[in-house]
């Protein structure tokens, strides 16, 4: 009886996600967010790109709702560049294929020769698909002060 109970438990906890598991989908989304980060000061499209799912939706403080294209558009243009982009008090969470990141963001950028400095409580949700992650949505609202 204690030898079946033992082998059944042992093959749940075989069948179960293990640590180790969400601890490289948390390494490889950290990874991600500083690449973004990195990014988004460089004017890197092309890793921007990589990074952005085709369904990505984008909605930030005072902006319309933002698509991919949309995205990507402001980076090519030239019309918006970063001095400043930096997360903190960052929380990976990880869900088979799905990854939720909450924060707060800091940036400052130059739009049209014009500074302005955002502080932001962010959310991204990854999905992984065909083995690899990608954001589908970013969401940004005014941090409190």
């Amino acid at each position: 009886m204690w030898l079946a109970l033992l082998v059944a438990a042992f093959s749940v906890i075989q069948a179960a996600p293990g640590v180790g598991a969400n601890d490289s989908a948390e390494r490889e989304i950290g990874r991600l967010e500083a690449e973004w980060n990195a990014a988004h000061v460089r004017g890197d499209a092309t890793a921007l790109e990589r990074i952005f799912a085709e369904d990505l939706v984008v909605i930030v403080p005072g902006m319309r709702v933002m698509t991919k294209a949309d995205s990507l558009g402001m980076f090519t243009s030239g019309r918006m560049t970063f001095e400043r982009y930096e997360t903190s008090e960052t929380r990976i969470r990880t869900y088979d294929d799905a990854a939720i990141v909450t924060g707060r963001l800091r940036r400052a950028r130059v739009v049209a020769g014009a500074s302005a400095e955002d502080d932001w409580r962010c959310t991204k949700m990854y999905l992984r698909r065909d083995g690899r992650w990608q954001v589908v949505s970013f969401h940004a609202s005014n941090a409190s002060p």
